[in-house]
This record gives structure tokens, C-alpha cells and sequence, in this order.
């Protein structure tokens, strides 16, 4: 249950980053065998190592960020821990104070009673009594984890009134590599139990309620939002899915397409194994719209965003999905755009990724209006940043 992501190894120390308990940690150690941990204290967040190219130096340095926090960079003494210096605070040009939010992390049992991690993020004035909504990310494949990490473009969700969390759930590796076996082949219907699961457990604790949740993934999160959507379409108000793999059987049963052998690795050969398709006939979000616990359901809107030179999840899959949730689904309406001078990270750029990101926040925070939630700006006290230097005259 603990995943060793890097080592490093200095004169008189060896340093190790691991994960643990979905969250990651810094393990020292002498070379007699005496290990400390450096301890942080907010409930969920991210680290990043640079131990340094000086073999003979008892200090690293250190990146450490929340979803409320901006990255810090911070240098610690090997030989005590508890000696650190803050060297530099990422700055928010258009300002921001962490104390105007806050990040909890909670543990809710799945219904084959595993205990699925879920990070939370709202402001300091959002109350968890279910009158904010829910915006709930999740990508749960291929051994990938979530780390709780600062974003911007989460502030302006919570800005407005909505809880914005992240599910670490089975098929990343949030809680080791077996948090990742536990999700694959013919168990990976335990990746989209645990979402759904993660939504109604937090309506149930008063984060959103039933009906509104808008749920938001990419890629093989794509199929995760799609998956869930089609277990229970109305307890989500909304469905964001970035280049969504979503036609899952056909395209795993296409040897022709070039990256189709490799994925057999990761959910199973259902040319060769009946078990591993029947298991994936049963949770293609394509191919089970509107049949099963979705039968005679009406299905909330869904917003699904493609690219023409996306090699990895091809256009025409959300496409033929869109098409079929328009035709065989009650509810909608089932948008689709496609951005057809980009491939499957979206549109380069700083500037085009945001405007992309700006897109689907927008329909979120529509659908939270449209449901009746007040999505006005809450009262900020983040101070913006001063310029470091006179901007210099054309």
C-alpha cells in the first residue's frame, strides 16, 4: 500500500519520496537505519523533491503546495528536519490568500467497503449544509494518481459557491500499486462504483445533493464520467468530458488501430477472453446508454470536447456518442465541440488552454445557475502581487 515515486542518495542521507495513504511523503534516513519523516500539517497536499547536485550537502530542497496554497519552495536540514527555510511563494498576479478556503480530506466507504480518499476544495464562506453544488473530478486508470496540487482555474469554481473535490479512486495508484490492480481486467468496474459512490456519499454529508452534482473527467476519466452517467444519470446535473474515451468495446476490439494491443495491458483482451468481455460490454458508456439501472432515466446535460488530431482517443468516438445520446436518451441537451487544430492535451499554448478550461468551467457554473444555486463571487482578501520591476517604455 505504499508506492516509492523517487530515491535519492547523498553522503550522509538517503531520501525518499513515497506515497502513502494517497498522499506523499519524505522519508530520511542515516545509513544506520534511523528514518524521520518530514511532517506537514494541512490535511491534503502535494511534494516535490530537488535533493541538489551536491553529493557531500545535508539539505534538499523542497516543493510543497495545497489546493488552496500556492507552491512554496523550501530548504530543510537533513540533520533536523524541523529547521526550514522558506526560499520562495509562488505569486498570484491577480491576487489571492489561502485563508479564504479551505481543504479537507475524507475517507467514504464504497459498497464493497473499501475506503476511497476524496480532497475537497471551497471557500471559507461555503457551508456543507447542501446548499453549495458539487463539482467532482475523477480519473482513476493506468496506475495514475492525483496529487492534491494548487490550480487557479479551481479558485474561480470555489470563488462562486461550489465545492470543487477530487475522488482518488481505484485505478490510479493514490493508495499504492495494488489500489491500481484493484481496478483493472475484470475488476475495473471498481473504478466507477467508487465515483458514484464518492458522489453520494458526499451529498449525504451535506457537499452538493443529489440531482446537481456536475461531474468532470478527461481521457480515460471520460469513460469514468461516461460510465457513471449511464449507473445513475439523475444524480448528476451535469457531465463535462474532455476527449472522452468513451467507445471503449469496439475500439479494444480493433487490433488494426495502433494503440489498441498496447491498452490490452490495462483493461484486458476481449478478442480472447469472454470474461473480460462481457465485463467490458457492461460498463462501455457507448454501448450501455439507456439500458440496465439507466433504462427510462432522464440524463443530464453533457458537454463533450474532442480534438481531429487526437491519435490517443479518436474524434469519432465522442462523436458516435453524442450521436446515440441524442437518439436513444431522454434529457440533454448533448453538446459536442471539437477543436480541430489540436490533438489529445488540447490546444497549445498557455493562453488556448485557458480559454479551453474557461469553457467547460463555464458550463459547470451555468448548470449550478440554471439549477438554482447563487454563483456570485464570494468576499476575497488576497492582496495582488506587486510588479518586480517598472515596466519598461516601447
Amino acid at each position: 500500500d505504499i508506492e516509492i515515486t523517487s530515491l535519492s542518495c547523498k553522503q550522509n542521507y538517503m531520501i525518499r519520496l513515497e506515497r502513502h495513504n494517497a498522499l506523499p511523503r519524505v522519508i530520511v534516513s542515516d545509513y544506520d537505519g534511523n528514518e524521520k519523516v518530514i511532517h506537514f500539517e494541512d490535511e491534503a497536499y502535494a511534494l516535490g523533491v530537488g535533493t541538489g547536485a551536491e553529493f557531500e550537502s545535508d539539505s534538499i530542497r523542497l516543493s510543497y503546495e495545497t489546493p488552496a496554497k500556492p507552491t512554496e519552495k523550501w530548504e530543510i536540514d537533513l540533520r533536523d528536519t524541523d529547521k526550514r527555510v522558506l526560499l520562495k511563494t509562488q505569486q498570484i498576479p491577480s491576487g489571492h490568500n489561502p485563508d479564504d478556503y479551505i481543504v479537507e480530506r475524507f475517507k467514504i466507504e464504497a459498497r464493497d467497503g473499501t475506503l476511497v480518499p476524496i480532497t475537497t476544495l471551497r471557500h471559507k464562506s461555503t457551508k456543507t449544509d447542501g446548499s453549495a453544488p458539487l463539482l467532482l473530478y475523477g480519473y482513476g486508470s493506468y496506475g495514475i494518481s492525483m496529487p492534491a496540487h494548487f490550480s487557479t482555474l479551481r479558485l474561480s469554481v470555489a470563488d462562486r459557491g461550489a465545492i470543487y473535490a477530487v475522488a482518488h479512486i481505484r485505478g490510479g495508484a493514490d493508495m499504492g500499486q495494488k489500489w491500481h490492480k484493484d481496478a483493472k481486467f475484470e475488476q475495473k468496474p471498481n473504478t466507477f462504483n467508487d465515483f458514484v459512490d464518492s458522489a453520494r456519499a458526499l451529498n449525504e454529508m451535506g457537499y452538493g445533493k443529489p440531482g446537481t452534482n456536475i461531474i468532470h473527467g478527461g481521457s480515460a476519466g471520460g469513460m469514468l464520467v461516461g460510465a457513471s452517467v449511464n449507473q445513475d444519470p439523475e444524480l448528476f446535473g451535469g457531465v463535462i468530458a474532455c476527449v472522452p474515451f468513451v467507445d471503449v468495446l469496439n475500439t479494444i476490439m480493433d487490433p488494426s488501430l495502433p494503440l489498441t494491443p498496447p491498452e490490452w495491458d490495462e483493461w484486458g483482451n476481449p478478442i480472447e477472453s469472454a470474461e473480460i468481455y462481457n465485463v467490458m460490454k457492461g460498463y462501455c458508456p457507448y454501448t450501455n446508454i439507456g439500458i440496465g439501472t439507466a433504462e427510462g432515466k432522464t440524463y443530464p446535460p453533457i458537454l463533450a470536447l474532442t480534438a481531429a488530431s487526437d491519435y490517443r482517443v479518436t474524434y469519432w468516438e465522442p462523436l458516435k456518442w453524442i450521436a446515440k445520446l441524442r437518439d436513444q436518451a431522454k434529457g440533454g441537451p448533448f453538446m459536442m465541440k471539437t477543436n480541430m487544430a489540436a490533438g489529445h492535451g488540447g490546444a497549445s499554448g498557455r493562453y488556448e488552454s485557458y480559454k479551453e478550461d474557461a469553457e467547460y468551467y463555464a458550463f459547470a457554473l451555468s448548470r449550478f445557475e440554471e439549477l438554482g444555486y447563487d454563483i456570485s463571487v464570494r468576499p476575497l482578501t488576497g492582496k495582488k502581487a506587486k510588479p518586480t520591476s517598472e515596466p519598461t517604455a516601447p
